[in-house]
């Protein structure tokens, strides 16, 4: 066995001559434990689309051209195109850039029925996955607020319309603000909650309130063939239109995920008081979705909504759509899919009268 100064003249000059060029001795390097992988910290990034293309006949109410003639109005149009961005600066540090092409729709604009250029998300993300269960992470910027996106991907026909709580203006998919979201152990569900400005994307910060939105979603049997894909879902908003005037919003939601079907029951509320001078008022709706699948690509599309706006108003709206879709064969992330369906919109007891809207579509979906 060497002798201590033996040792001491082997290390003791080596280690200083190392700590004199900045670099660290050889004997303070850590090998990797056998078996693991460091993470990549490569940068890397990427661009993609999503893009929603439709066909539209309405049938009811009919409309009137130019010289008066009574006409079923019908139109080509782009729904929706999204150019994604996204990108990691390390597995600690990802971020996303999301322009939105849609189409303007305001009457006094100049650019009225053009394709308009705005961001639907952008943000940046640290990961938490070294400290915290895989997948859970905080976002700042402009990002997904945490019922929709969530749950579009369970209900992913958001490129026939938008679920019943969006279509009825009480929620939206993005907005500016701060969140978290964790992963619970096993798969046992979620959690993603956070502050965001409260009114939406596409519109300015309207006043010093900020929107408090959690979604908690618990999977009862992870772990069951069977009960693996039941989920229940709780979603709320706690948000002010100024002060003491309260904006509220609560969803509760059951789904069940399976190879041949997809079902889903959703049930909100919601409380406005624009100002603390006014009245406040209470609204309630559900949403009911069947999904049939085969095997080979084909699926069906059964929903139904009810929405009454006011309680204790008689008005109602019901919207009711069928219709089938084909999902083309694909090879990882890349989906494409068209859909015909039947849509009908019945108001009642507005004032003044909402005529019935009977709509036939068709709708194409390219995400890559």
């Amino acid at each position: 066995m060497a002798s201590l100064s033996t040792l001491f003249r082997r290390f003791v000059p080596a280690a200083l001559a190392a700590l004199c060029l900045g670099a660290a001795p050889a004997w303070a390097q850590v090998t990797p434990a056998a078996g693991s992988t460091p993470p990549d910290d490569t940068p890397s990034i990427k661009v993609g689309s999503t893009i929603f293309l439709d066909y539209l006949y309405q049938s009811s109410p009919k409309g009137t051209d130019a010289d008066g003639n009574a006409i079923s109005p019908n139109a080509f149009e782009v729904g929706r195109a999204y150019i994604n961005v996204t990108g990691k600066v390390s597995h600690l540090f990802e971020f996303r850039v999301t322009p939105d092409v849609t189409k303007e729709a305001g009457s006094g604009s100049t650019v009225n029925g053009s394709y308009v250029f705005r961001v639907k998300y952008a943000f940046g993300q640290i990961n938490l996955d070294d400290w915290m269960p895989k997948g859970s992470w905080i976002r700042f910027g402009m990002n997904q607020t945490p019922y929709l996106d969530f749950m579009e991907g369970i209900y992913r026909y958001r490129f026939q319309g938008t679920m019943a709580a969006e279509r009825a203006g009480y929620i939206t998919s993005s907005d500016a603000g701060v969140s978290l979201h964790v992963n619970f152990p096993h798969n046992y569900g979620d959690v993603h909650a956070g502050f965001y400005n409260g009114d939406g994307y596409s519109h300015f910060e309207a006043n010093n309130e900020k929107a408090f939105q959690g979604r908690v979603s618990i999977r009862p049997a992870p772990r069951s063939p069977i009960g693996k894909g039941l989920r229940f879902t709780a979603f709320f908003i706690e948000d002010h239109y100024v002060k003491d005037a309260p904006r509220r919003r609560g969803i509760f939601t059951g789904t069940y995920e399976h190879k041949y079907a997809t079902l889903g029951v959703e049930y909100f509320t919601t409380r406005d008081q624009k100002s603390a001078t006014l009245s406040e008022m209470t609204g309630n709706g559900y949403s009911i979705w069947f999904i049939p699948k085969s095997t080979t690509g084909w699926e069906g599309l059964v929903r139904y909504d009810h929405v009454k706006p006011t309680k204790g108003v008689s008005a109602t709206r019901n919207m009711t759509i069928a219709g089938v879709s084909y999902w083309f064969p694909h090879t990882g992330g890349p989906t494409a899919a068209i859909l015909f369906d039947y849509e009908q919109v019945d108001s009642s007891n507005y004032a003044p009268a909402v005529p019935a809207q009977k709509r036939v579509y068709v709708h194409m979906l390219v995400n890559f």
